[in-house]
């Protein structure tokens, strides 16, 4: 029952949000270095000690508010911490989140460089190449240095996208602290690993992304069975990387960037935001 009002509570926030006053999308990629010049919110790179004398490099984004904010971990996509990873993390600092996301390549590329050393489709091997211990333990610093900032509170979640959703997935497994775990057209963990989840899981999947969208309903099934929250929402005609390419699919991506965005606001504020009683 809990699970069905939140649920419920969920698609409410969405309708008022994108019926009344849509919320402002990321940009495509394209703009995306358009958009960060125009922010009026501060983001910073960030280096921070994620053990075993490993350093991670990060885009941090700062929300415009006078108490501490919730944490958002942003995983990038297959080509790394891409301007369109650091803009979408400024827009989702603007409704309120201090969003913090990694560099995943951070000390891989030529120097000691990250993700802009890299050229061409060497940037997907170098991701494809990464060990899964490594990412849980830089995913778990980079949570344990954003909660630890005088702007951040100690409520977190993660968003990840395209393979960086497989990740937040994946992730959430291993993580009992995570508050929420936001899901863009990512593969799904093994069944096996899914009774470990404590937080509520959203997912967001184009219809048109077999590859992916094919692994959702066996984990549907299986979290429903342990009594798991698992939001789901497929976009009819909506392709894989919908959020990134709002241009594509005959506005079927716009149309799940647009309802997506908003489900993802929700969802965070719902599960990330503390509850006070405001004064008379």
């Amino acid at each position: 029952m809990r699970q069905f009002i939140s649920a419920l509570a969920l698609i409410f926030f969405c309708a008022i949000s994108v019926n009344a006053q849509p919320l402002k999308l990321p940009p495509v990629e394209v703009d995306a270095m358009a958009a960060l010049k125009a922010s009026p919110r501060h983001g910073e790179w960030v280096k921070y000690d994620a053990g075993q004398g490993d350093k991670v490099d990060a885009w941090v984004v700062y929300p415009e508010r006078g108490d501490k904010a919730p944490v958002v971990i942003l995983i990038h996509e297959i080509f790394g911490l891409t301007d369109w990873a650091r803009a979408t993390a400024d827009q989702l600092a603007a409704e309120g989140f201090l969003v913090i996301a990694p560099d995943f390549l951070s000390g891989k590329g030529e120097g000691g460089a990250g993700t802009p050393s890299f050229k061409g489709d060497d940037v997907r091997t170098a991701i494809r190449n990464l060990d899964p211990a490594e990412l849980k333990r830089r995913l778990d610093a980079t949570a344990a240095w954003a909660t630890s900032q005088p702007a951040g509170g100690k409520k977190y979640g993660v968003v990840g996208f395209c393979w960086g959703g497989g990740v937040a997935f994946n992730w959430v497994t291993q993580q009992p602290e995570l508050g929420a775990s936001i899901v863009y057209y990512g593969v799904s963990p093994k069944a096996e690993t899914l009774s470990t989840i404590k937080a509520p899981v959203l997912g967001l999947y184009g219809g048109d992304d077999a590859r992916v969208t094919n692994t959702v309903p066996p984990t549907q099934e299986e979290m429903k069975r342990l009594g798991k929250r698992y939001d789901v929402k497929i976009y009819e005609g909506a392709g894989h990387a919908f959020l990134r390419q709002q241009n594509g699919m005959n506005g079927a991506n716009l149309k799940a960037a647009t309802d997506g965005w908003a489900r993802t606001v929700a969802f965070l504020k719902e599960t990330l935001e503390e509850k006070t009683n405001s004064l008379p």
